[in-house]
């Protein structure tokens, strides 16, 4: 059996699953959001995607928001990302997130420094409010290496039918790599805490980094007892060579890219 015909299948079986987990969720009224944050290229689009293919049109939201307007600039950072939260049996997945911020404004310099300073300051504690407001909340950073980068932006280019996935700052991701490595760091070790880890996935195989996320969703959102097991039935664990909480130590150790 081929590889191909793997992936098509297990993925097939996951999203069988992350139906029965959606139909519980809209039974008992769970708020599931997720951000995916991640490198350009690092197959954010892909992962939600496949997430959501077979998703109550409904009760499911993609967000990606535009860069914000003048009058949303003068707004408190957050506000404009609070209208977009899930309410109950919803679920809601930014693609891109109020992570911003620690990202790309700050390679970019779209924000000041004490603005990104106070975001790091704020962040831990507004996410600490949505949990314990009941909602169950993941957030992913997808990462992938310099060269993965170079090829996929590349493919991009190059194929018109991806003519919308192409922006005016894929031309400095490379260019400004060091940088977003930089931002990468001190946004994971400043807001990753035991209420909201990061998840870090090594997503330079597309196909194994989609499968492992949402494994990994399986298995946190899953309730504990039999209907918990029966959603999880035949459903593998995450494997830790592809998918981990963070820790300090990743940065250093090989596992997130440099």
């Amino acid at each position: 059996m081929s590889k191909d015909r793997d992936y098509d299948e297990e993925l097939r079986d996951l999203q069988i699953a992350l139906i029965a987990l959606q139909r519980l969720a809209i039974k008992e009224g769970w708020k599931l959001l997720a951000i995916f944050e991640g490198r350009d290229a690092a197959g954010k689009d892909g992962t939600i995607a496949r997430i959501t293919e077979h998703l109550d049109r409904r009760q499911t939201t993609a967000v990606a928001l535009p860069k914000p307007t003048e009058r949303q600039q003068s707004e408190w950072y957050f506000q404009r990302y609070v209208e977009w939260l899930p309410a109950c049996g919803e679920a809601v997945i930014f693609n891109r997130s109020w992570y911003n911020r620690a990202g790309v404004e700050k390679v970019m310099g779209f924000s000041t420094p004490q603005q990104q300073e106070q975001f790091l300051r704020d962040v831990p504690a507004f996410e600490t409010m949505l949990v314990e407001s009941g909602m169950r909340f993941s957030k992913f950073w997808l990462d992938i290496g310099k060269e993965t980068q170079a090829e996929r932006l590349k493919a991009r280019r190059d194929d018109p039918l991806k003519a919308f996935k192409t922006s005016p700052l894929d031309a400095v991701a490379q260019e400004k790599w060091d940088d977003y490595t930089a931002a990468r760091d001190g946004m994971l070790t400043r807001t990753h805490s035991e209420t909201a880890p990061w998840v870090c996935v090594k997503a330079d195989h597309k196909k194994a980094a989609r499968l492992n996320v949402i494994r990994w969703l399986l298995h946190a959102a899953a309730p504990k007892g039999a209907a918990g097991r029966k959603i999880l039935k035949g459903v593998p664990e995450p494997d830790p060579e592809v998918i981990f909480r963070f820790e300090p130590s990743a940065l250093t150790d090989g596992r997130l890219a440099r």
